[in-house]
């Protein structure tokens, strides 16, 4: 009897569901996404090899994928690596995903999440499913976009993003979804206002756009130069192959400069204290919405590490945006009843 005991547990540790010993880093929520839906993976067969290969235990139980053809490649080979307790995520390549997140009852609206990480890493815990999980409660259909990182090839992240808009469109009303927005965390929200200026087609559009102490300009003197180099090149050596072209850049993703009156109403939250990314760039695109007279919303607080995210008091005891959480969250939420 007591050997059979003894195989049944060893049996439950090496098979058991989601067993600790499989995954380095693990977030504070359990809500795990309906859906995981890979890119570019050619086949299904492949796509479920990849599913047990992620070093990350936030994926639905099945694999799907789309099949897409990538436009670009950024030369990133072997085996995905989360480095840290925040979900930090290197070397996104072929198996750029997005998990799905369906409600109990549709608000109507839907939220394309893209987390942030300098274009280096996608730090996809505080800036992606725990706002998920904050959505979700309150009605939203969520896609959480883990996608590829550019090393130089600016085209990457954004046709990522806009795959993922395009299949938001051709599933809203199967989804009961009316409105399908972004919201994006630093260098992710460089690339949610990206998604909101540089779309190619109505699908493409968002229909609102949340910004969250946001990478605007990839300029001195406020631009964040390290997410510049990271999306277009380093600038040095660029300059030397072709200066014209390298201005070009630095001009189309300075986002500021690309806003139009098509823009879509923007909601946009930093602090003053932010160390890592200038608050003049979200004051740059604020001003750049007004003078087209978009619809913006512009909030300001005090107090906040650079990475404050959805990392709040439901997942830690040490939310770094302070006593201006409930604040935010109001204000967020009312802005988006509007929407």
């Amino acid at each position: 009897m007591k050997k059979i005991i003894l195989v049944i547990s060893l049996l439950c540790l090496v098979f058991g569901a989601d067993a600790k010993t499989k995954y380095k880093y693990y977030p504070n929520t359990t809500l795990r996404p309906d859906r995981t839906i890979f890119l570019y993976v050619p086949t299904v067969k492949e796509a479920k090899k990849a599913l047990k290969s992620i070093p990350d235990p936030v994926h639905a139980k099945k694999a799907e994928t789309l099949a897409l053809t990538p436009i670009g490649d950024n030369g990133c080979r072997g085996q995905e690596n989360m480095f840290d307790p925040n979900g930090a995520t290197l070397c996104i390549n072929e198996w750029a995903r997005f998990d799905l997140f369906f409600p109990k009852e549709s608000n109507g609206k839907m939220i394309v999440v893209i987390p942030g990480g300098g274009y280096n890493c996608v730090c996809h815990y505080i800036e992606g499913v725990y706002a998920a999980d904050w959505f979700v409660e309150r009605g939203y259909t969520v896609a959480v976009v883990k996608y590829r990182l550019p090393f130089g090839d600016s085209r990457i992240p954004l046709s990522d993003v806009h795959n993922v808009m395009r299949y938001a469109r051709e599933h809203q009303q199967e989804w009961g979804v009316e409105k399908i927005g972004v919201i994006g965390f630093s260098a992710g929200g460089h690339l949610a206002a990206s998604a909101s200026t540089l779309y190619v087609d109505a699908a493409t559009r968002p229909d609102f756009s949340i910004l969250v102490y946001p990478v605007i300009s990839i300029t001195e003197p406020f631009g964040h130069v390290y997410t510049g180099q990271k999306l277009i090149g380093e600038y040095a050596k660029r300059a030397q192959e072709d200066a014209e072209a390298l201005a070009y850049d630095q001009y189309k993703f300075t986002l500021s400069n690309m806003v139009t009156a098509d823009t879509p109403p923007t909601f946009m939250v930093l602090t003053s204290d932010d160390m890592e990314v200038d608050p003049l760039n979200s004051i740059s695109y604020y001003e750049a919405l007004a003078a087209k007279k978009v619809p913006a919303e512009l909030h300001v607080y005090q107090h906040g590490i650079h990475g404050f995210g959805f990392n709040y008091y439901k997942f830690t005891t040490d939310d770094w945006l302070y006593d201006a959480r409930d604040n935010y969250f109001e204000a967020l939420e009312r802005w988006l009843n509007k929407q």
